[in-house]
């Protein structure tokens, strides 16, 4: 068995927003309370308030202001960060899109890959519109360098686990590394008390989504528009904001931030959730299913997995306002089964989510143990 006193940390990117791989950290420190967090940049007002109460433990990126204001102009400094952070744990679990499994440790480290960086493999897609502005010239030119730098820091860890089918197949071809898939927890915090939303009436559409290029909001708020008399509620903050108040009509209605009392009663109301993003795992539909509601999703990547067509939603085969607008009649006009939707979503349970990284922890904690072990053994001799 494992020593109980086997110290745990984690590693993120950056906690500067309000997201689904956040939410994955929180659940991880409920496996392990005592973990401190380690990242690149840490804006409390900008991330989950539970962030708080936990000992984080930001890199020098976070002692400069332009970055705290705006995380992505960090970019070309991020391998850097993570390759001087000194990590002095049995296990480190890295929460990585990118950048934190570049951290050093005495222990060994388990990788939870949400993607490869999007940034150097789907650059195309990632860095696009206003959301990276002058970073992105700089990253392209750091591009062969930072690849190989995350080649090389994939190869570090003990074990790599990820969120869906599409990912597991992204980082064997990538880093030839065979992942196991873990699918991330439905988040505790939905289903519990709601507070309405003013100003909103029942059986509106519902897009959450942070407002970056590569999400395709614009195209969700042109296919509303082709729906008359159905609203269209947008939920969440991003660089391209101001462009997508621009374009919204009368009968979108965008909203910064949702607590998730707020976020429970939008679920519960609405008529079905829109996404059309490059998603990796695609947790939006599973939160939409365990309130009921069906999803219209992007044929893309982790919605392959998380969707069952004409169960629990309907597919779009490309984020064009025509293709949506369809997909958001043919998902008004379905009749859906509560029971099997709300079904759906029990399979993502964050107890199960726990269980399993605890076992993943233990059996590298005890590597490393017998390891330490061994080598006081040979000292000694």
């Amino acid at each position: 068995m494992t020593d109980p006193l086997a110290k745990v940390a984690i590693a993120h990117d950056y906690l500067t927003q309000r997201g689904g791989a956040e939410r994955v950290v929180l659940a991880m420190l409920r496996a392990f309370p005592n973990a401190s967090v380690y990242t690149s940049v840490y804006v409390p007002d900008e991330t989950y308030p539970e962030f708080v109460e936990v000992d984080v433990r930001p890199t020098w990126l976070g002692r400069i202001p332009i970055f705290r204001h705006d995380h992505r102009l960090a970019l070309p400094f991020l391998a850097q960060a993570f390759s001087s952070c000194v990590v002095d744990a049995d296990v480190v679990i890295c929460s990585s899109s990118g950048w934190a499994h570049g951290v050093s440790t005495r222990g060994q480290k388990l990788v939870y890959c949400y993607t490869p960086a999007r940034w150097l493999y789907q650059s195309d897609k990632y860095l696009g519109g206003a959301s990276y502005r002058g970073a992105g010239p700089v990253m392209a030119l750091m591009r062969p360098l930072l690849i190989r730098w995350d080649r090389r820091h994939a190869q570090s860890a003990a074990r790599y686990l990820t969120s869906s089918t599409s990912v597991r197949e992204r980082i064997k071809r990538i880093y030839g590394i065979d992942a196991e898939i873990v699918p991330p927890p439905l988040t505790s915090q939905l289903g519990g008390p709601q507070t309405e939303v003013t100003g909103l009436e029942p059986g509106f559409l519902l897009c959450v989504s942070r407002l970056l290029a590569y999400k395709n909001v614009d195209a969700v708020i042109r296919a509303a528009s082709h729906l008359s008399g159905r609203r269209l509620v947008v939920v969440g903050d991003g660089p391209d904001r101001t462009k997508l108040a621009l374009m919204a009509d009368a009968r979108t209605t965008m909203i910064r931030q949702a607590s998730d009392q707020e976020l429970n009663w939008l679920y519960a109301n609405c008529a079905g959730v829109i996404a059309a993003g490059y998603e990796d795992f695609g947790l939006t539909p599973i939160e939409a299913a365990s309130f009921g509601k069906p999803s219209a999703v992007l044929r893309w990547g982790g919605y392959t997995d998380t969707v069952r067509a004409g169960r629990t939603g309907v597919f779009f085969e490309a984020p064009t306002p025509e293709r949506i607008a369809a997909a958001m009649t043919e998902l008004l006009n379905h009749r859906w089964d509560h029971t099997v939707l709300v079904s759906h979503a029990g399979a993502y349970s964050e107890g199960a989510f726990v269980d399993r990284l605890r076992v993943e922890v233990e059996r590298l904690a005890e590597n490393v143990q017998k390891r330490d072990r061994s080598r006081h053994a040979t000292r000694t001799e």
